[in-house]
């Protein structure tokens, strides 16, 4: 079981987190946990985990949990053995089984005498033949590091059990090693997660978001509907009070020009009676005395609905917020623009693929490149995209103009600014108001411009490519998309989802993520072995 009482986090520069958060996980339970990128979901996990302590409040848990963490980079110094905090114990039995029965390996390896089977289970299962304990975890893929500590669990054998982004860097079949897992496991759960698919396996929801903690109990698709339920109440709440802040200043209108008449008609009156000049100035002073209050009894209620419709569109979905008007493609539907026959491409003289490669891209089709980590689907697509050359086969390419975006969206320049970065991709038919005005639509307002584009995060960034898409003069024919869903968050994948489907032009993806290519059109695979 795992307790979360009052807990307060602030941020090494004293910058409040999040506060007040409270939390029952209990045992055997499965949770995911959801929320905005940046509203401290990672850092939540780390509180749970023990590796991060509150600035107040109480965290209890029942046992140590084991902790996936997402930036598995953290462990490149490590070998496995020592990223899996077992290379003590593994070293004290073999100690001991080369005779050396001292008291101090015999504490250290605490009667754990099977450490070395329960290892080699785990590799099994998640396919890590090969792999020895001391080997470093730099010369691993990304995908085998992941696998590496997802074997910690059965390693370890605990009862709570936190993942944050485990199928991130997995390959297909490793995703189904994961969700197997995670259906039939009895350990207490807690996921991170932007892997729809997984999160829907799990039977409670949990969102943090600034007002706090709020379960949903059901799983990811319950949830998504329970949010769509939500936002349309508050569209609704949204529209009734813009038509309430209309009416409010129309009647405010109304009321001015009446007293305005009033007045006029009243000074009128007073002149033609030959009332005294001094007199004239006291009526003056009241009518204008009470035109002022009653401008201030209007303007505090126009103030208070702008208020309040301004509340509300802060709570609006990125997506909503946003004007996502990519230009289509010039080239017609049908046309070929690579054609690629017995294609094959090789490392140290080591054909890639087992069989050459064949395929055709049509103008306008949605197409994936899939396969298992290291079966060469980048490469693939830098050979698509002319940056490779083919060591055997032919590859034609038609004219056409094409965007590659990673996960690490390299088309962004660390070293320049927001605005900066913009004005890189205007042709020069915009002016700096449009631009503005293009960075203002995805959400980069005035106090963003300046900023670095190495401080921004996974979905600013996804957020800025899509914006420089609109810049552009022309959108590509092509779009290549590699591992696009990596680094963001389920709401930012609803944005680039969104963003995508809205374009009308080729899309090329590499991506596991089956949820996300049946959303953006996905209806014919490359596959690679």
């Amino acid at each position: 079981m795992l307790i979360l009482q009052d807990i307060i986090y602030m941020h090494p520069n004293r910058e409040l987190l999040f506060s007040g958060i409270n939390l029952i996980v209990n045992q055997q339970q499965k949770m995911a946990l959801v929320g905005n990128n940046g509203i401290g979901k990672s850092t939540l996990l780390q509180l749970m985990a023990g590796n991060l302590l509150p600035v107040a409040g109480n965290v209890k848990q029942s046992s140590k949990p084991y902790y996936v963490p997402q930036a598995i980079g953290q462990h490149n110094s490590c070998t496995i053995a020592e990223a899996l905090l077992i290379d003590d114990r593994v070293k004290a039995l073999n100690e001991i089984l080369k005779g050396q029965l001292t008291e101090k390996n015999f504490e250290i390896l605490n009667d754990d005498w099977t450490i070395e089977e329960r290892c080699a289970e785990a590799f099994a299962y998640w396919k890590l033949e090969g792999l020895h304990l001391f080997q470093a975890m730099n010369t691993l893929s990304g995908g085998q590091k992941m696998k590496v500590l997802l074997a910690g669990i059965r390693i370890h054998q605990p009862d709570i059990v936190l993942l944050d982004e485990p199928s991130n860097h997995l390959d297909t079949e490793s995703r189904t090693l994961l969700y197997n897992y995670i259906q039939s496991t009895n350990h207490t759960l807690v996921v991170v997660s932007h892997d729809r698919a997984l999160m829907n396996l799990l039977p409670t929801v949990c969102e943090l978001s600034a007002k706090g903690i709020t379960f949903y109990g059901g799983n990811y698709d319950f949830y998504a509907l329970q949010k769509e339920l939500e936002n349309k109440a508050l569209y609704h709440d949204l529209q009734n009070q813009e038509k309430a802040l209309r009416k409010a200043k129309e009647t405010e209108r109304q009321a001015i020009e009446r007293q305005q008449k009033l007045d006029a008609r009243g000074k009128k009156k007073q002149e033609n009676a030959g009332v005294a000049r001094i007199m004239m100035n006291t009526l003056r002073n009241n009518a204008e005395q009470t035109g002022s209050k009653l401008k201030s009894v209007h303007a505090e209620k126009v103030g208070e609905l702008s208020q309040q419709i301004s509340q509300l569109r802060l709570n609006l979905p990125a997506a909503d917020k946003m004007k996502i008007d990519i230009d289509h493609s010039s080239l017609h539907k049908g046309k070929i623009l690579v054609a690629a026959q017995n294609l094959q491409f090789g490392y140290n003289k080591h054909a890639l693929w087992k069989q050459p490669v064949d395929f055709q891209i049509y103008s306008g089709e949605r197409l994936a490149i899939q396969g298992a980590n290291g079966s060469g689907k980048t490469t693939l697509v830098n050979l698509i995209l002319g940056k490779l050359q083919p060591d055997y086969g032919v590859i034609t390419k038609a004219d056409f103009t094409a965007i590659y975006i990673d996960q690490n969206y390299s088309l962004i320049d660390d070293k320049v600014n927001v605005y900066q970065q913009a004005q890189v991709h205007n042709s020069g038919v915009l002016q700096e108001h449009d631009v503005k005005i293009r960075l203002n639509r995805f959400l980069f307002i005035s106090e963003d411009w300046d900023k670095s584009c190495n401080a921004l995060s996974g979905g600013e960034k996804m957020r800025l490519v899509l914006c420089l898409l609109t810049i552009s003069n022309q959108a590509p024919d092509m779009i290549v998309l590699d591992e696009p869903t990596n680094n963001l968050d389920l709401q930012n994948i609803g944005v680039l989802t969104q963003a995508i489907n809205d374009y009308h032009g080729t899309l090329v993806v590499i991506s596991h993520d089956q949820y996300f290519l049946q959303q953006v059109g996905v209806n014919k695979t490359i596959l690679l072995n």
